[in-house]
């Protein structure tokens, strides 16, 4: 069955429980093609759980993942090898190898996958790298780069694999309000470069305010809403401005 025009991915009905607790239940959610949809939600919400499903690193209990018309919730690590060479992740902590330089580390996923020819992978890290200005720092290794330029570099090794998606978790967090304008003004320019579908979870309204086509708020292991950033920002609805204008009610 092939998805709905416009629909990369779409989610039915996903529940998780860790430990006995259900961190997710229920979520419903579309992810249209070619569009920045970000994922809000309370730190420890489930945000990063509902990420990881999205590639096959955590199955769920109950509950539809398509990727493109493809079900993905039940495929083994083998079958989920097609889908995951579609859907590229930046981590919170950009999981590069220490071990490694940076052109070592964005070199890997091809060198992995088969490819052999030296002149192609220079050419291709190049390429990566000037996508997200770092030029020239292909000899460094990570403990010698800043945070912004770490997450930099992670983003080149997962955009060298030509994704048609990008999973983003966490990009500013731990990043000062330059080097995070820095991360959402390269998310923006890889859309419209690279033409891809950028999911990101973040709770952090300025990010949100820059980098959004479509929002969607994760509450209590559901989405609570869905809609566009102007829909968002127009919404009565008490927890939602609670959530943009980071008011608690906890302690009065």
């Amino acid at each position: 069955m092939n998805p709905p025009e416009g629909n990369l991915i779409e989610v039915r009905g996903l529940r998780q429980t860790f430990g006995g607790q259900e961190i997710l239940r229920g979520v419903d959610l579309d992810i249209p093609k070619g569009k920045t949809l970000v994922l809000l939600g309370q730190s420890g919400g489930g945000k990063s759980v509902f990420l990881r499903h999205l590639i096959g690193l955590l199955k769920p209990i109950a509950g539809s993942i398509r990727v493109e018309g493809e079900e993905i919730a039940g495929l083994d690590e083998r079958e989920l090898e097609p889908v995951r060479r579609k859907i590229g992740m930046l981590f919170q902590d950009g999981a590069l190898f220490d071990s490694m330089t940076v052109f070592e580390n964005i070199a890997f996923p091809l060198r992995e996958r088969g490819l052999r020819d030296e002149t192609v992978i220079r050419r291709k890290v190049a390429e990566a790298l000037e996508l997200v200005a770092l030029s020239g720092q292909e000899s460094k290794m990570p403990a010698n780069l800043s945070g912004g330029m770490r997450k930099r570099a992670a983003l080149a090794r997962v955009i060298i694999s030509e994704p048609s998606c990008i999973l983003y978790d966490e990009p500013t967090a731990g990043l000062d309000p330059i080097v995070s304008d820095t991360i959402n003004r390269l998310i923006r320019r890889l859309q419209s470069h690279l033409h891809v579908t950028s999911i990101v979870v973040t709770h952090d309204m300025i990010s949100t305010n820059h980098i959004a086509d479509r929002v969607a708020l994760l509450r209590s292991g559901t989405i609570h809403f869905a809609g566009t950033l102007a829909e968002l920002h127009g919404s009565p609805d008490p927890v939602i401005r609670d959530f943009i204008e980071g008011r608690s009610h906890e302690i009065d």
